[in-house]
């Protein structure tokens, strides 16, 4: 049964290009939705709600604006089911960033970015109560200048957060509703962008055996930035 499952999964990543220093983990990816290097001005698919969006230096880069009391906010418009999302992000002086998946009514689930942590979210989907946010993993860190990598793996009631190689799983039923609107955020001043792509997934046939490998959730939970680091955040954008 090993001996399939490994064939079946070394077939599909040839076919898929699947580059081998990025073995699945969740998800294995298959055919591209949107892939875009993010070296032109930023416009459509990009829906920008809030905050300053611009080519700079050739890539996107997104910036808070004081004037929106808001974090900056740009998404794309896809609806989706399982799927993987990739991209290169370059902290220029903000607090924070995250890569934000919505459900149907409000907020899912999110990779939250600090120059000094990184958390694996389901985020808070009404904000008026019951429900609430489950972190699944927070990693204290120290960021180093220059880019870093980001994945964001979704399949069914699961999701997997890869933020360079501090990675981390959850599970939650609210996953298995339809996911909306995939996203940036950026807290401050400001996050540079590149070489994003989103890409279709299905259910990694190793994933028993790299779960394993992996910290628990709830398992790996370092203390919350300090206040300061998110000032003027009213809630998850």
């Amino acid at each position: 049964m090993k001996h399939t499952s490994l064939l079946t999964l070394c077939l599909a990543l040839a076919a898929f290009g699947v580059r081998a220093e990025d073995k699945p983990l969740l998800a294995v990816p298959g055919k591209v939705i949107f892939e875009s290097k993010l070296d032109t001005a930023p416009g459509e698919p990009w829906k920008a709600a809030k905050g300053k969006w611009e080519l700079l230096e050739g890539v996107m880069r997104g910036s808070e604006l004081e004037a929106d009391k808001h974090g900056a906010v740009s998404r794309l418009p896809n609806k989706l089911q399982d799927f993987v999302i990739e991209y290169e992000f370059k902290l220029e002086g903000a607090r924070s960033t995250s890569l934000s998946i919505n459900g149907v009514k409000d907020h899912m689930a999110r990779i939250m970015i600090t120059p000094k942590s990184v958390a694996i979210q389901r985020d808070d989907s009404d904000h008026e109560g019951p429900d609430k946010a489950i972190v699944f993993a927070r990693f204290a860190t120290e960021l180093a200048s220059g880019w870093h990598k980001v994945r964001l793996e979704m399949v069914g009631d699961m999701m997997l957060g890869k933020v360079d190689d501090l990675v981390a799983w959850g599970a939650s039923d609210l996953f298995k509703n339809e996911k909306a609107s995939p996203g940036f955020t950026v807290g401050g001043q400001s996050v540079d962008f590149r070489n994003f792509s989103l890409r279709e997934a299905t259910l990694n046939p190793a994933w028993e055996d790299v779960k394993a490998t992996l910290p628990k959730p709830g398992e790996k939970v370092a203390a919350a930035p300090a206040k300061g680091a998110a000032k003027g955040k009213k809630k998850a954008e």
